[in-house]
């Protein structure tokens, strides 16, 4: 067995474990947040793209990535709000965040992505967005960690295992660390969860429908309530 099978192997387990640890506290961390709501914790949900830049496109309905990423979005962050949790969302319009569209927005739009993180100071930042790959039979949902923060890949653990435990679910996944700036922009535990493949012609059919775009804000929900009681059980 190679140092890589190992590895993953490794990652797989420490996933596993964590999920089993946690699953029997989240009922009573979600109580109690709700009963503590004048010390309520908060996090920062962030629907990705936005304005000019659409993100990727369905290849049936032609839908927009930053459409589906703004409604799951909404939709979890009720969720969690039902859960006693303050929300604050990075982009609650079809607009982007870069104010002018010139040369430069992306950057901008980013940084004031960051901007707004850094001001909530969350417990942890969720970054909703929707995949696509060449290969058109690729497909399933997949969470993205920072690499140098433990606390981003328990988070991204538990959140995998959630999506992994869908009804839907055609392939379980592992979460992978990612480099990007969402992800590297705070000191807060980060992931960006990619709820499914907008290449894939079964992904699309089901991220259209409102009903699983509900079912996607539960599950991510059920993995932040996870890691949430988790941390307070230390």
């Amino acid at each position: 067995m190679n140092f890589f099978f190992r590895h993953r192997v490794a990652l797989g387990l420490t996933c596993i474990l964590l999920a089993v640890v946690v699953t029997f506290g989240i009922c009573f961390f979600a109580l109690s947040v709700t009963a503590s709501s004048a010390q309520r914790i908060t996090v920062v949900v962030d629907a990705g793209h936005g304005g000019i830049d659409g993100g990727v496109t369905g290849k049936i309905t032609g839908v927009r990535e930053s459409d589906v990423n703004l409604d799951i979005s909404r939709l979890l962050q009720k969720k969690l709000e039902e859960a006693g949790l303050s929300v604050v969302l990075t982009r609650n319009s079809e607009a982007g965040l870069y104010g002018a569209a010139v040369s430069g927005y992306k950057m901008r739009d980013m940084k004031k992505r960051k901007e707004i993180i850094e001001g909530a100071s969350p417990a942890l930042v969720i970054s909703v967005h929707q995949n696509f790959f060449p290969l058109s039979s690729r497909r399933g949902a997949q969470v993205f960690y920072r690499a140098d923060s433990e606390e981003s890949h328990s988070l991204a653990c538990l959140i995998q295992n959630a999506f992994n435990e869908m009804p839907e679910c055609a392939r379980k996944s592992q979460p992978l660390a990612g480099d990007y700036y969402i992800l590297n922009c705070s000191d807060y535990p980060s992931v960006i969860a990619e709820c499914g493949f907008l290449s894939n012609a079964a992904d699309e059919a089901l991220l259209v429908t409102s009903e699983y775009r509900l079912r996607i804000a539960e599950t991510i929900t059920e993995g932040v309530l996870a890691y949430l009681s988790s941390s307070a059980n230390g």
